[in-house]
């Protein structure tokens, strides 16, 4: 296992495999599904037995992705040469499925979140890609693979998410040079927006109108915080999924410099987002609490009641502020 190992090392792997698993992170988002997605669709065009193993129901503003390609059946693909980690850089992320990712011939993690550690037989980590989805195409380019509208359209996807429609610090010249470049295999750029940015529904208009009523300002106007529980979303009618894009919310309020929201999964078991938006560095924060992520985009899990977690958290984020 190396530290790192170069995108042509890891475009041979593949194009010498036969059978290749995906694995997203839990909980997946528009550049989890998106790069899987892209490869998965990928390999099958060039004659290889693919597919993207999940462990939860995929999104619905991101269902669109999904052609054909998850299964929650690790026997779809029998015997995978190898298994490909996809934006996520530890087994914590695909818990339900280690045992099936290391069931592989080899293994591989594509990821690019700042606090990934190498884990796999080869690993490609890039904290300065704006997206995995970045990564996939320059694997894809290095396969000499096409690039077609659908596979285009899933990389587009992950690049607008992972960098809030190209507004967030991490977007870099080269996420605009390769959207560029995924014009030209045909993307429905506004279609792709429609479905990501204007299908709100009406439940999550109501959760979160609740979400706001319990907002939380402190440090001067700099950090910001919101919860959401099952209580709350039994009033609504939302589904958890409802909530996302909350965090974001509290970050854009004028002066905060550090959000967090975080969402009640089960009793005792609260999922916690969080986002700076200048100078703040949330990974550093998430990992006090055993989470990772970016300096501008982390989270973590703490294993508590909801107060409690708001203390612990309120603390953490007013040290984190301090030197700011």
């Amino acid at each position: 296992m190396k530290e790192n190992d170069s995108i042509r090392e890891i475009a041979e792997r593949l194009l010498a495999a036969e059978r290749v698993l995906l694995f997203p992170h839990i909980q997946m988002d528009g550049d989890a599904l998106g790069s899987a997605a892209a490869l998965c669709g990928a390999l099958r065009s060039a004659g290889k037995q693919a597919a993207v193993l999940v462990e939860d129901p995929v999104p619905e503003y991101i269902q669109f992705l999904d052609q054909g390609y998850c299964t929650e059946d690790p026997e779809a693909i029998p015997s995978p040469d190898v298994c490909v980690c996809v934006d996520c850089g530890e087994v914590s992320r695909f818990p339900k499925r280690e045992k099936y990712f290391f069931q592989g011939k080899t293994t591989i993690c594509v990821d690019h979140h700042t606090t990934s550690r190498p884990f796999a037989d080869y690993n490609y980590i890039d904290p300065k890609a704006a997206a995995t989805a970045e990564i996939i195409y320059r694997l894809l380019t290095a396969m000499e693979l096409p690039i077609d509208k659908e596979t285009g359209e899933a990389l587009f996807t992950g690049i607008c998410t992972d960098t809030g429609n190209f507004q967030y610090s991490n977007t870099t010249k080269e996420s605009h040079l390769i959207a560029a470049a995924l014009y030209d295999s045909g993307i429905d750029h506004a279609g792709i927006a429609v479905k990501l940015y204007q299908n709100t529904s009406l439940e999550k208009l109501r959760i979160t109108n609740k979400i706001l009523n319990g907002l939380r300002l402190f440090c001067e106007g700099r950090a910001a915080m919101a919860w959401v529980d099952q209580e709350m979303l039994q009033q609504t009618g939302a589904s958890m999924e409802d909530t996302e894009g909350s965090v974001e919310t509290l970050r854009n309020i004028k002066g905060v410099e550090i959000a967090a929201f975080l969402k009640e999964k089960e009793a005792g078991v609260i999922k916690v987002s969080m986002r700076a938006k200048t100078d703040g560095n949330v990974a550093k924060i998430a990992e006090k609490f055993g989470g990772g992520g970016h300096v501008k985009a982390a989270g973590c899990t703490l294993r508590t009641d909801m107060e409690t977690a708001l203390g612990q958290l309120a603390e953490a984020m007013e040290e984190s502020l301090r030197g700011i």
